[in-house]
């Protein structure tokens, strides 16, 4: 580019988007007409008028990255903490969902368990938190506990397994859903606390499962190895019961009476 003191506002407009393109800086290029518009009507100096530019640079990047971080993390569906129904889920304290949202326990490498029955809100707040911790700035992976252990199975029969537990062990947070929905063999299971095992303490674990901990031996059924899968999703961990009521089928049942009545 060939530097010009004095140039037309047509040919400074071509400059500013030409050299955006260089520097990539896609928001600045969208922006800045815009912005100088403003700035001339607000006659702000020439200081503000650059601040308020690389802080839309700055803000629209960092959105980019949670978008991003989100989209990594493989959630199956959108939930917010905001969409959660705490008064249909009274066993939910709204104070302590709160502070976990701050995700001081993910900078700990904290566990968390929710436990309660299919229909209570536990895959909406694994998720919702998930999101929000990938918001923050952390590396979260949601997975089902079963596909989880499939894909450990089969690393293990391709003789890929470490490269696997490392790919878990990796990110910030891992979110382990429907653990406890189905039985599995005693492979499956130590895989499974291979993983954990190589977590533990250094990043953080969330799961949510329909059975209590005392239920898990229909899941793990080696005890001992059940009670060293329950110490290493419960050390220094927070636990959420969601409850037995079913939220979702609550509000199914109202609006086929709100139908009715109607």
């Amino acid at each position: 580019m060939t530097r010009k003191r004095g140039l037309t506002e047509e040919a400074a407009t071509a400059s500013i988007d030409q050299a955006c393109r260089m520097l990539r800086l896609p928001t600045i290029r969208q922006q800045f007409k815009d912005q100088a518009d403003g700035a001339a009507r607000d006659q702000m100096s020439y200081r503000a008028f650059l601040a308020e530019l690389l802080m839309a640079e700055c803000d629209d990047r960092a959105r980019r990255r949670s978008e991003r971080r989100i989209r990594a993390a493989a959630f199956p569906r959108e939930k917010s903490l905001r969409a959660f129904d705490f008064d249909a889920n009274p066993n939910v304290d709204p104070a302590t969902v709160n502070t976990l949202a701050t995700c001081e326990w993910v900078k700990k490498s904290e566990p968390l368990c929710l436990i309660g029955d299919s229909g209570t809100g536990k895959s909406h707040l694994l998720i919702a938190l998930g999101t929000e911790a990938a918001m923050q700035g952390f590396r979260v992976r949601y997975v089902l506990a079963t596909k989880l252990v499939n894909e450990l199975v089969e690393a293990a029969d391709e003789k890929q397994l470490s490269k696997t537990i490392a790919r878990y062990g990796r990110v910030d947070l891992l979110c382990i859903d429907e653990l406890g929905y189905m039985e599995l063999d005693r492979r499956g299971a130590e895989l499974l606390f291979q993983v954990l095992t190589e977590r533990e303490e250094k990043n953080s674990v969330a799961i949510a499962s329909n059975e209590s901990f005392s239920g898990w031996t229909k899941t793990f059924t080696d005890p001992r190895l059940c009670a060293a899968i329950v110490d290493r999703l419960t050390f220094n961990g927070a636990i959420i019961q969601t409850g037995t009521e079913s939220y979702r089928l609550a509000h199914t049942k109202a609006l086929a009476e709100q139908t009715a009545s109607g």
